[in-house]
């Protein structure tokens, strides 16, 4: 299922301005994974997984460049098969986040690791969104906050790290106005920094052992109880 507006989109200022910013992060973020397995879901218009190492990198989806054409909700591939996962821009634009979030945590390795992407629901653009009517990309998304997203993954057993937002201009459409907020980007980094555009979120699938009950030697055993004889009366009958 395409996103209506996303490829009209991303050739305005605008995408041009976020994905700057996301690409730089994400490769910052992938380019010390290792494994066997790299998987794309999302944007797939765009190779986000050139930084990474890993021998085989695919891009998977319902619409745009993919390697295996598939619905994000029933991911055709086995449990515990892939190194890295990265989600770019989907989850918000999908009824079925937590079943996407759920494949993903079925096929990542123990200790494999996920990177998302989001539009923040705090920010200039969160609020642009509210406010706009147009029905057009990037407005139609269910933004989802970072503290959500990580109670999410924590609830699938994910280590998530602190996050990181970026791209700190209002959500203005003319590349020269983008220019011109370009200052303002260090002053929200330093004084804001929650309050970014977009942010990036990695985080790693935690896989608990099991715990060995041990019996505890230093308690004295139990003496079972020694039946006592009973006396047999003798006949008097010989």
């Amino acid at each position: 299922m395409s996103i209506p507006g996303l490829a009209e989109w991303l050739a305005t200022p605008q995408a041009r301005y976020i994905l700057a910013w996301e690409s730089a992060r994400i490769d910052a973020a992938v380019s010390d994974i290792f494994g066997f397995n790299a998987l794309q879901i999302g944007l797939c218009e765009l190779d986000l997984l050139h930084a990474n190492r890993i021998p085989l990198r695919q891009r998977a989806g319902d619409s745009g460049q993919v390697d295996v054409w598939c619905d994000p909700n029933a991911l055709p591939f086995a449990a515990h098969s892939i190194d890295l996962v990265v989600l770019p821009h989907l989850l918000e634009f999908r009824e079925d986040a937590h079943q996407i979030l759920r494949e993903v945590e079925r096929i990542l390795i123990p200790e494999g690791q996920v990177v998302i992407t989001g539009f923040n629901p705090f920010s200039l653009w969160g609020s642009r969104r509210r406010l706009d009517r147009s029905g057009s990309f990037p407005w139609t998304g269910r933004y989802l906050s970072l503290p959500r997203l990580k109670d999410w993954l924590q609830l699938l057993g994910f280590e998530p790290d602190r996050g990181e937002c970026g791209c700190f201009a209002p959500a203005v459409e003319q590349a020269h106005w983008l220019e011109r907020w370009h200052p303002i980007e260090n002053i929200g980094r330093c004084w804001w920094p929650f309050a970014g555009a977009v942010y990036i979120l990695r985080a790693i699938k935690r896989t608990h052992g099991m715990r060995l009950i041990r019996p505890d030697w230093k308690k004295s055993p139990v003496r079972a109880k020694a039946l006592r004889p009973v006396a047999q009366k003798e006949s008097n009958e010989r």
